[in-house]
């Protein structure tokens, strides 16, 4: 199964990605993930349910220990991965 997570994190600083986010953000990017889309006020990322669990785990993990105070996400599933797909 394929699923796309949604993810924020705070608090927000409008000047600086504070460390929270960007912890966030490295995890994600260095997830085995087929699509990422990171921006400011809302973040994306697909694939395979494993690849996306996993990063899923060590996002909050992660994000929480550097500091964020709430991450909000939402996953949903978006298909079924063929044979041989992540």
């Amino acid at each position: 199964m394929r699923l796309r997570v949604e993810f924020t994190t705070e608090p927000f600083d409008l000047d600086e990605a504070p460390a929270h986010a960007v912890v966030a953000r490295e995890v994600i990017q260095s997830a085995e993930l087929d699509a990422v889309d990171v921006g400011p006020f809302g973040n994306t990322a697909e694939g395979g349910a494993d690849a996306v669990l996993t990063a899923v785990d060590a996002l909050l993990r992660e994000s929480l220990a550097a500091g964020a105070t709430r991450v909000s996400l939402q996953v949903n599933v978006i298909g079924e991965t063929g044979e041989g797909a992540k």
